[in-house]
């Protein structure tokens, strides 16, 4: 059986959305220009979730080789395609580890072992996306 996983994204105003799963997690969305933005857009949060999820198990991997990690952090830049839809034609990663131990080659392969094996969100960017549509009346 397949292991799925759902949320439900709800409007709150035109521009204005809430994402909740399951167990009740929220994260807020919106599509507000800059000046006005307090939560991130959706394509943010693809950029976040790339991030975070090959954050998780490139960290893993260097404690597991028992390095020590002081810091770490993803910048992740993605260039958008000039027309609509503004899909990203490109997405940069940029994985920083502030460690006293580490050697640059052995956290390269982290790296792309992270991203290219283990990433379920880099994964899913080369994933079939399906869809349907559903219209219901109030009651």
């Amino acid at each position: 059986m397949a292991n799925k996983r759902n949320v439900t994204v709800r409007m709150k105003a035109d521009l204005e959305y809430e994402s909740r799963n399951p167990q009740g997690n929220l994260v807020n969305i919106d599509m507000y220009d800059p000046e006005h933005k307090h939560s991130q857009s959706p394509m943010d949060l693809l950029l976040s979730a790339l991030g975070g999820c090959a954050s998780v198990d490139a960290v893993l991997m260097m404690k597991k080789k028992r390095r020590a990690i002081v810091d770490f952090f993803v910048e992740a830049e993605g260039t958008r395609n000039e027309g609509v839809p503004a899909f990203y034609t490109s997405i940069e990663l940029k994985f920083v580890l502030v460690s006293p131990d580490a050697t640059p080659e052995e956290f390269e392969k982290v790296v792309a072992l992270s991203v290219d094996k283990y990433c379920s969100v880099a994964s899913s960017l080369k994933s079939t996306i399906t869809y349907k549509s559903e219209v219901r009346r109030p009651e």
